[in-house]
């Protein structure tokens, strides 16, 4: 089905090759107006490359990227205008202090919003007096995250945004995105960190080693089809005969000091599933929730540490193997 969303973000093909291997190739993006588009991968694997291009301080080796229609190289100056740029790594001048770069930001763009500026001083419970130079990593951020969206842009480019805040902030920083989302602000948030793409994110994009492996919407991979089963058996014998014996379905994980097979399916298989259960000692058995992490490690299956078993009370990586 054709979607007629303007599109606000734009990027067609884009190659960007620093040899060995490093670098993002035939990457393309669509973020509509309105939408939160999560950019999910590990560190280095290209996404804040990426986001450079799309804030015009690269220039692509093939394909194109646009804001609002506006090729990004050579117009940075106007895109900053409309856009809420966070990186990951802020760089903020020593020997400020918060309201001097404060004051630095509201210069360079020239304009001012105080009451969106008290708004979010109060909502990060952040106070600017402080030298930069005596701010903890938190605080710097805090303080890189209020200078951004001060002028209440109309699009939020968001580079590991929660990176240095605390687990509580962090809350209030997903919270804060929902709302500007609600606000009809066009969101880009690139990270490596589920539960925030999970709470936040409308579309998805998976990227490894510089390429997207799957594009896909988020309320569609929550009502995937796909069942995934913890089985908890009497012995490690039962165990292996079990998963010795297992032809048709996936076994996600096993761990022999913890009895447990984790075993994926298609949700029209249940009677053959339950079928391979017959005569099988099991002290019993819990049907497990698919998540965008479950998702996402199917692309880093070499990568796994805990083989789909994470959040099991008592796991450990000793004894998991695939």
């Amino acid at each position: 089905m054709e979607d007629n969303r303007e599109v606000i973000i734009n990027v067609e093909h884009l190659t960007k090759d620093y040899g060995y291997g490093r670098g993002v190739f035939d990457v393309s993006i669509k973020v509509h107006k309105g939408e939160c588009y999560g950019y999910l991968g590990p560190n280095g694997a290209g996404k804040s490359t990426t986001i450079r291009h799309i804030m015009g301080f690269s220039k692509t080796s093939v394909g194109k990227v646009q804001i609002f229609g506006v090729d990004s190289f050579g117009n940075t100056d106007k895109i900053l205008s409309r856009v809420g740029y966070l990186p990951g790594e802020p760089a903020i001048p020593a020997g400020l202090d918060g309201w001097g770069f404060i004051h630095m930001m509201e210069g360079m763009r020239g304009e001012a919003n105080e009451e969106r500026l008290k708004y979010l001083l109060d909502l990060f419970k952040f106070d600017p007096g402080m030298p930069v130079k005596q701010m903890s990593l938190g605080e710097k951020r805090k303080l890189a995250v209020v200078a951004a969206f001060m002028n209440d842009p109309d699009v939020l480019i968001l580079d590991e945004p929660t990176s240095g805040l605390d687990p509580v902030m962090q809350k209030v920083f997903i919270k804060f995105v929902i709302d500007e989302k609600k606000r009809g602000k066009t969101i880009l948030l690139s990270s490596h960190i589920f539960s925030e793409v999970d709470a936040t994110c409308d579309t998805i994009s998976i990227i490894k080693d510089g390429h997207h492996v799957s594009t896909f919407n988020a309320n569609e991979l929550k009502k995937s089809q796909d069942k995934t089963f913890e089985l908890f058996f009497m012995n490690k014998e039962e165990l292996h005969n079990y998963l010795d014996n297992l032809n048709k379905f996936e076994v996600l994980a096993s761990s022999d000091d913890l009895l447990i097979a984790v075993i994926k399916f298609p949700h029209d298989k249940h009677n053959e599933f339950f079928q391979t259960l017959k005569g099988v000692k099991i002290t019993k058995f819990e049907e497990k929730p698919f998540t965008l992490q479950d998702y996402f490690m199917s692309f880093y299956k070499e990568e796994r540490d805990f083989g789909g078993l994470e959040g099991v009370k008592g796991n450990t990586k000793e004894g998991l193997k695939k």
